[in-house]
């Protein structure tokens, strides 16, 4: 069984949704994959703030139906499933299914986004949604006035952790190196924050509370004659360890850069390949925000319908 189609669009977030939307109104017919969680990461997401057009925020999973039935509406093909192969060497672009249809495209829009890197504690899933967040920005609203922890050591976490001092009471740093890795410049906005705790050497163990999350269990000097456990009081509790790109199917095919992220190739979503385009967070390492994503899906939509205007083949 095979389809053809102007534009295949893998990944169905925010950019994959509005690429979807932006794609069907230029009659260019796409069919869309919605991958192993259809509406991306802002369906884990409990309420999101900060969306232009919501004055009195939306939970993310209605945010993303509301866009999902948007890019319906304009006869956009969304199917369950993940494309589990793409053959990118030559135009038209072939890809594969989970189910085994075989798509033939003109254009691809890679929009698959970028999994938060976990701890692997269980507590972090039964806590999704609960105190457990990969991205303050999003989220740190939320807590104005309480209390919460940020774990890494890196630019991120001691950006989230400054970022998250500004709203909450008191922020818990939880480092698992005796040093920050950040910039000196972070280390010392950090360092020099009056409520912002760093707890060097230590590392999470768990996370409790009866139904949000209350407290962390934590190790000092974990497997050293100082070894050391207690807790923490929190109502919040903060991913900031790096995130990876869903780029795996596409190594050696495209140009990315170190971290595994997309590279785009000038002012617009094309990437090293022609006729392929990338959005959202797949090639973002920088801001991985919903209404970016959103605005990258729109252009990569209009750069895949310019590509092929100035091919003729529309």
């Amino acid at each position: 069984m095979s389809d053809t189609t102007k534009c295949l669009i893998i990944g169905s977030g925010l950019a994959g949704y509005t690429a979807a939307i932006y794609a069907s109104r230029a009659n260019l017919s796409p069919i869309l994959y919605e991958g192993l969680q259809p509406g991306g990461q802002l369906t884990t997401t409990s309420e999101v703030e900060n969306f232009p057009g919501y004055p009195d925020g939306v939970m993310g999973s209605q945010l993303m139906e509301d866009l999902r039935r948007q890019a319906l509406r304009f006869d956009a093909d969304l199917r369950a499933g993940i494309i589990s192969k793409v053959d990118l060497s030559n135009r038209p672009f072939h890809a594969t299914a989970d189910d085994g249809t075989e798509i033939v495209a003109d254009t691809v829009i890679i929009a698959t986004g970028a999994s938060a890197r976990y701890l692997g504690l269980d507590d972090e899933k039964r806590y999704g949604g609960l105190g457990v967040s990969a991205c303050a920005t999003c989220d740190g609203f939320f807590y104005r006035g309480r209390t919460v922890a940020v774990v890494g050591g890196g630019d991120t976490a001691c950006e989230e952790a400054y970022y998250l001092s500004g709203l909450a009471k008191n922020v818990y740093l939880i480092v698992r190196k005796d040093y920050l890795r950040a910039s000196k410049v972070m280390q010392k906005r950090v360092m020099e924050k009056e409520n912002i705790t760093i707890l060097f050497n230590t590392q999470t163990l768990g996370l409790f509370g009866a139904e949000f999350v209350e407290g962390a269990h934590l190790v000092e000097f974990k497997d050293t004659p100082q070894e050391r456990k207690f807790d923490i009081a929190i109502d919040g509790f903060f991913l900031a360890i790096g995130h990876k790109p869903n780029t795996e199917i596409y190594r050696d095919q495209i140009k990315l850069d170190e971290q595994g992220y997309i590279k785009l190739s000038g002012n617009d979503q094309s990437t090293s390949v022609k006729g392929v385009f990338a959005a959202g967070d797949v090639a973002d390492p920088h801001y991985q925000q919903a209404i970016v994503a959103a605005a990258t899906g729109c252009r990569a939509a209009l750069d895949a319908e310019h590509f092929l205007m100035d091919l003729g083949e529309i």
